[in-house]
């Protein structure tokens, strides 16, 4: 378990004690400590003995450490394990000390940093420390029902029931380079079944690509990413920068028209809106359940100065052979579910040619993915908006479509099928297609007059730039008035 780990590039990352990671990470002379001494109670010599050893080889009384300080002169509290105490193993003494912090944090209205280093619970006290880690997840879930703050970065090694409980529970979730990250510490594994554990299945890169956790990051880069998460999730809203203009859109006549200019690479695509009209973005990855579909992008940002949750198809990273799937909606759904809890509006960015069809996508539950993101958005008790931004086709538009106000763009469309599909049904081919588009009123003006949508931004003659912040303005000047 305490085996040499190795990052991307096949280098040893210096690894952090909790002294060092806490002079790091928090302002200087910001940390004060909310530690007290710790009773370990009775016990036998040789754990007595083991306990004095580790707190002369860690310098610490136990295996976390505990306080409050400041990230860029933004308050936070912190928890930080120590991994030379016992290998950061958490006993019934190191549990209380976590459990009254936490509470002490969400009582005092502070988002909260844990950065763990630790083989899990501590086999020397048994059941008793075991359980333990269900105080600690139900303190940390009263955090996030008080609409708190839980950043969770992951030192190596973090296994067992660390991992399995308040290391999991995180809004945002990180780890450092070349981690062990695991439910089952390798060498207890490899004494089991007697054979070595898959080299690389807990490192924390490949977690990463499966959408385990959001991303890795370089421990001396954590400061910069706590900072920009607290800028979104716990800073407040500044003036907006863009002149929201008045919309006087010109739909194009012929919606068939529309779904042409919509199919065009170089429209403005969700990556083009963050780019030019958001600032203090942090991107999330995958649905923590193991799958990850970048078809979908999530971003805790402040669009044009407002802080909130984006939510959009990225029109890129969708084709024939990558199509938008099921793990994309469940990634939508968890930012739905993170915007809840931190009390953040929620901007839905629509622009999909259409869901996955496959044998794959059906028995992945695509049709319930799409009619929980709907019934999720639906009923969320945060201001929502969605922005149809180009292509809205098929179920996979309508799950982002159920917000609170809808805005289109122009030469936006929105339709059950492709103008092609449907040709298919009505007619048996594909060349009624334009036919369709132009029955089906699926234009943004047919829209407007439907009450579909409630307003249409206007396209001509702006560059991607302008009209990124042009429909930043629009989105957050109605978010601003709800």
């Amino acid at each position: 378990m305490t085996a040499t780990a190795h990052d991307a590039s096949g280098q040893t990352p210096r690894r952090y004690g909790a002294r060092e990671l806490v002079d790091l990470v928090l302002d200087a002379g910001s940390f004060t400590s909310w530690d007290e001494p710790v009773d370990h109670g009775e016990v036998g010599d040789s754990y007595r003995d083991a306990l004095r050893r580790a707190a002369e080889k860690s310098g610490e009384d136990e295996s976390v450490l505990t306080g409050r300080g400041a990230v860029q002169g933004r308050p936070v509290a912190v928890l930080v394990g120590e991994f030379r105490f016992l290998g950061g193993s958490i006993g019934r003494a190191a549990a209380h000390r976590i459990v009254t912090a936490v509470r002490r944090a969400t009582a005092e209205g502070l988002p909260l940093l844990a950065s763990t280093a630790s083989g899990g619970t501590r086999m020397q006290e048994g059941t008793p420390a075991f359980v333990t880690m269900i105080e600690i997840s139900r303190a940390i879930m009263e955090h996030r029902r008080a609409g708190l703050p839980y950043l969770v970065h992951l030192r190596h090694p973090t296994t067992g029931g660390v991992f399995a409980s308040w290391g999991s529970l995180g809004h945002v979730t990180v780890a450092e380079p070349g981690a062990l990250i695991g439910f089952l510490g390798p060498s207890v594994y490899e004494g089991l079944h007697g054979e070595p554990f898959p080299e690389g299945v807990q490192r924390a890169e490949h977690l990463a690509q499966l959408g385990v956790i959001d991303r890795v990051v370089a421990t001396e880069d954590l400061p910069q990413l706590v900072a920009t998460s607290l800028a979104v999730l716990a800073d407040p809203a500044t003036e907006p920068r863009f002149e929201r203009a008045p919309l006087t859109a010109s739909p194009p006549e012929d919606d068939w028209e529309a779904v042409v200019t919509t199919r065009r690479g170089d429209r403005l695509g969700v990556r083009d809106l963050l780019a030019h009209a958001a600032a203090e973005t942090i991107t999330i990855r995958g649905t923590e359940k193991g799958e990850i579909d970048d078809s979908v992008l999530v971003a805790l940002t402040r669009l044009d100065g407002l802080p909130c949750v984006v939510i959009g198809q990225d029109r890129a990273r969708q084709s024939r052979t990558s199509p938008m799937g099921p793990a994309a909606l469940r990634q939508a759904h968890r930012a739905m579910q993170l915007a809840e809890e931190l009390g953040l509006p929620v901007v839905t960015v629509i622009d999909t040619p259409g869901a996955e069809l496959s044998v794959d996508a059906e028995e992945r539950a695509m049709a319930g993915e799409i009619a929980r993101c709907i019934g999720r958005l639906a009923t969320l008790e945060v201001p929502t908006l969605a922005v149809i931004l180009g292509q809205g086709c098929g179920g996979g538009a309508l799950a982002l479509l159920a917000a609170d106000e809808v805005l289109a763009l122009e030469n936006a469309w929105l339709a059950p099928l492709p103008p092609e599909g449907a040709s298919l049904i009505v007619h048996g081919d594909v060349e009624h297609a334009a036919d369709l588009a132009r029955s089906q009123q699926v234009g943004a003006g047919a829209m407007a007059r439907a009450g579909i949508v409630q307003g249409v931004v206007p396209e001509a003659g702006r560059s991607t730039e302008e009209l990124a912040r042009a429909v930043a303005a629009e989105v957050v000047g109605r978010l601003r008035s709800r």
